[in-house]
């Protein structure tokens, strides 16, 4: 028996000797040592455009006087539907409530219009490759604003007359 374990041992051992084949290194590779962090960019500046300021102040004025006229008419409609609350549909009273409320819908797409054309500057700025300008991401996001709290104030009032 123990002549047979002899040429089993040195099988094996023969097995662990040099083939003379090459395997790859486990060393790190070159590309291996190259960082993955994303390189630091320059933040482009817009430069100053009078025609864009002018353009942008005018568009504000109109948000700001189509605002006030908003509030006054919503003031105005808010009383009406207090009185045609609990009233049957159909009623004088209710009907001049919703006449009331399909004006106020109607300023309050005149917010949606002057919205859409800030909307439409910043578009056509980022069609033609420029950098955002602040003033007009600024003037965009106050017109948005302003349009989200007139549909939900005029979706209360509406909600308050019982109408879909």
């Amino acid at each position: 028996m123990r002549h047979a374990v002899f040429p089993l041992l040195a099988l094996a051992l023969a097995g662990c000797s040099d083939t003379g084949r090459t395997y790859p290194s486990l060393l790190p590779r070159p590309i291996e040592g190259v960082g993955i962090a994303e390189p630091k960019r320059t933040v482009p500046v817009a430069e100053t455009d009078a025609a864009l300021d002018k353009r942008i102040s005018e568009l504000v004025g109109t948000l700001e006087a189509q605002q006030r006229a908003f509030s006054t008419l919503a003031g105005e409609t808010e009383a009406k539907v207090a009185v045609a609350s609990g009233l049957p549909r159909g009623s004088d009273r209710w009907l001049d409530a919703q006449t009331a409320l399909t004006q106020l819908s109607g300023t309050r797409g005149s917010v949606t219009d002057t919205l859409l054309a800030l909307e439409g500057l910043a578009s056509e700025r980022g069609m033609a490759g420029k950098v955002p300008y602040p003033a007009l991401d600024a003037a965009v996001g106050r017109a948005s604003q302003v349009d989200a709290q007139q549909a939900a104030r005029l979706r209360s009032l509406e909600s308050a007359l019982g109408t879909p």
